[in-house]
This record gives C-alpha cells, sequence and structure tokens, in this order.
C-alpha cells in the first residue's frame, strides 16, 4: 500500500485526491507547519532533504515532487485512467495543461502575493508587471475552459489535479481575484462537486474552507 507523506495546506494534497480518484488505497503520514516559519517539521525533513511535500512510499521507494509521483502513480495503478496517451486528440492539450500549474501559474501567483506582503504600491512596477503576467495566464486558462469542460478537454483528467491547487487553496491565504474569469469559476463549481475531491480536501485539511469561485 502506498503511504502518502502528507504536509498540512500544501501540494501533496493533490496526491490524496488523486488516490481518492482513482479509489486507491493509501496510508496517510500528516505532518504540521511551524506555526511561526510556516515551513515543514524535521520529521519530514528526514525523508526528503529539502523537506518537501508530498513525499510518497511505495515499498522501498520513497519519491517526491507532486507531478512526478502523479505521472507515478498514474503509470503503475491508473490503467489508462485520467490522463490522455499519443492516440488521442487530447494528448498535447493534456500534457500542457499538466505542466501548467508548476510551470507557469503557481510561481506566478506566489511572486504576486510575497510582493504583496512587501507593502509596496500596487502601481509599483514590479508589482504591476507581476499582475499582468499572472492576469494572462488566468485569462488563458480561461480561454481554454470556455471551450472546454476541463483543461484536456471534456474529460476530468490529472490535468485538473495538478492545476486546483492553486486557484483554490493557495487563495485562501491570498485571495486573487476571479471575477473576470467567469469560466475559470465554472470549471472551480463543476471541480467543487466531485466526490472525490471533497473527501481528499477534508482528508487533508479538515473543516478548511476553499474558494471554490
Amino acid at each position: 500500500m502506498l503511504t502518502i507523506h502528507h504536509l498540512g495546506v500544501s501540494q501533496s494534497e493533490r496526491i490524496v485526491w488523486l488516490c481518492e480518484e482513482l479509489a486507491l488505497p493509501y496510508e496517510l503520514v500528516r505532518y504540521t507547519r511551524d506555526a511561526v516559519t510556516r515551513l515543514s517539521p524535521p520529521a519530514l525533513r528526514q525523508l526528503h532533504p529539502l523537506g518537501a511535500a508530498p513525499v510518497i512510499q511505495d515499498g522501498e521507494l520513497m519519491l517526491g515532487e507532486s507531478a512526478a509521483i502523479v505521472d507515478y502513480i498514474l503509470a503503475k495503478f491508473g490503467n489508462g485512467r485520467l490522463k490522455a496517451g499519443p492516440g488521442q486528440d487530447c494528448f498535447a492539450d493534456y500534457l500542457y495543461w499538466f505542466h501548467f500549474a508548476n510551470g507557469n501559474l503557481q510561481p506566478i501567483m506566489l511572486r504576486y502575493m510575497t510582493l504583496l506582503r512587501t507593502g509596496l504600491p500596487a502601481d509599483h512596477p514590479v508589482i504591476a508587471g507581476t499582475m499582468g503576467r499572472l492576469q494572462a495566464a488566468l485569462a488563458l486558462m480561461d480561454e481554454r475552459l470556455a471551450k472546454a469542460s476541463y483543461l484536456a478537454g471534456e474529460e476530468f483528467t490529472a490535468a485538473d489535479i495538478m492545476t486546483v491547487f492553486s486557484l483554490t487553496t493557495m487563495r485562501v491565504f491570498q485571495p486573487v481575484d476571479l471575477a473576470p474569469y467567469p469560466h475559470i469559476r465554472a470549471y472551480l463549481a463543476r471541480i467543487g462537486e466531485r466526490p472525490g475531491y471533497r473527501r481528499a480536501m477534508e482528508i487533508c485539511d479538515p473543516g478548511m474552507a476553499r474558494q471554490l469561485s
């Protein structure tokens, strides 16, 4: 059985969600952030040199990085579910949006949130430039979701699992206004109706209300 080493309020929620969608048994080991630094505890750093989450254990294997873990689980346990293959028309879309979250969306959101905490005015060139990049990323996603129910197409896939963390959990602590992006908001409402998502979020961080609009 897989063991998921889960740090509260982190990307490791992706792995719990994936396992819930696949009905894949797992054991969850919880870790709590330091109340002051918000960093992971020493126990997690004993598993991974960076103290990063998620980390999974499968037999003798220890694996970090959420995208790598998602790929590993799908390849070993997915039986073709929640992903697209080279023979499908949506294959390139699946690959693009699978990597979009960690490659574009999440880094620019984190940069924007960090800059806001510096107290710089909204019209400061660095703030304005970062906000422009974030708006461009969200507009691109909104345009995509105007054409398809999910990021890879009409079927829910791991590309959605990779992306939703940035649009929901990250926004709990530093809201980003999604009012200009109606298709993203409708998409999040669809995600919020998934039993697997609801189960996973309650398992990961019980009682935490995520922004699904």
